[in-house]
C-alpha cells in the first residue's frame, strides 16, 4: 500500500504509522505543508493520512495553503480514496464534507477514555475496537458529524470524536498514533496551551500516562490493516 501523508507542522508526523508502514512493507510519502505545496497526483498513493496542527481550520490567510490542501482532500474523497484524518486531519475533512468546525466548550490535552458509539460497530473498520479505551488528545475545536457519516466515538469532554464516511474515509479527534516520542514534542512546542481546566492534563501527568501509547498503537494498527484490506 502507498501511503502519502500530509504534515502541517515539523513537530506532528506519522509518529506510530510510519513504523507499521516500514513493518508491513509499504512506501510512505510526506507533503509538508509548511515548507511547500508540491501534493501528489491522486493516482499516486493508495491511503491518505492528514495529520495534526496547531492552527484552526478557517485561518486561511495566515497559512494560504489550506484552501489548497482542502480542495486535494475533496478530490480524494470524491475519487474514492482510502483517508485517514487525525486531529487537524479530521477537522479538515469535515469541513470539506459540509460539517461545521467550531471551538469546543473546554480544551482537551492528555490521556483520556474514549468510548465507541453504537453505530460504531456498523463500521468494519472498527470491528475490533473495544468499547471504551484511552487515547491521547490535544484539542481545543471539535466539528459537527458530516452529513452521511457514521458518528463512531465521543468522550465526556467533546461529544463528536470520529466519524467514518462512504465505508473508508475517518475521521478521528483523538491520537492512535502517538508515541512517548511524539508527545513530548508537542509538549515542548504547545506548552503555551497547557492551560489548568477540567480536562487538561500537566506535561508530567501526559508522561506518566505514556505506557498507553503501546495499546493505542494497537488500535491504530488494527484500523490500518482494515484500511489496507478495504
Amino acid at each position: 500500500m502507498r501511503i502519502h501523508s500530509l504534515e502541517h507542522v515539523p513537530f506532528e508526523n506519522l509518529a506510530f504509522i510510519a513504523q507499521w508502514a516500514e513493518d508491513n512493507g509499504h512506501k510512505v510519502t510526506t507533503t509538508h505543508l509548511y515548507e511547500n505545496t508540491v501534493l501528489p497526483g491522486l493516482d499516486d498513493f493508495d491511503l491518505l493520512v492528514i495529520m495534526g496542527g496547531p492552527m484552526n481550520i478557517y485561518e486561511e490567510d495566515k497559512y494560504p495553503w489550506l484552501a489548497l490542501e482542502k480542495e486535494f482532500i475533496l478530490q480524494a474523497i470524491r475519487s474514492g480514496k482510502k483517508i485517514l484524518g487525525i486531529c487537524l486531519g479530521a477537522q479538515l475533512i469535515a469541513d470539506v464534507l459540509g460539517g461545521k468546525v467550531k471551538k469546543n466548550k473546554d480544551r482537551e490535552i492528555g490521556w483520556f477514555p474514549v468510548e465507541l458509539t453504537s453505530e460504531a460497530k456498523t463500521s468494519a473498520l472498527f470491528q475490533d475496537f473495544p468499547q471504551n479505551f484511552f487515547a491521547f488528545h490535544w484539542h481545543g475545536d471539535t466539528f459537527d458529524i458530516p452529513a452521511g457519516a457514521i458518528y463512531i466515538a465521543r468522550s465526556k469532554a467533546c461529544l463528536n470524536q470520529g466519524f467514518v464516511y462512504a465505508d473508508k474515509v475517518v475521521g478521528l479527534q483523538f491520537h492512535l498514533e502517538t508515541t512517548p516520542e511524539s508527545m513530548e514534542k508537542l509538549i515542548q512546542n504547545c506548552a503555551d496551551e497547557i492551560i489548568p481546566g477540567p480536562y487538561v492534563h500537566t506535561a508530567d501527568q501526559m508522561r506518566s500516562h505514556a505506557f498507553r501509547t503501546d495499546k493505542s498503537n494497537s488500535l491504530m494498527a488494527s484500523l490500518l490493516q482494515r484500511l489496507h484490506g478495504l
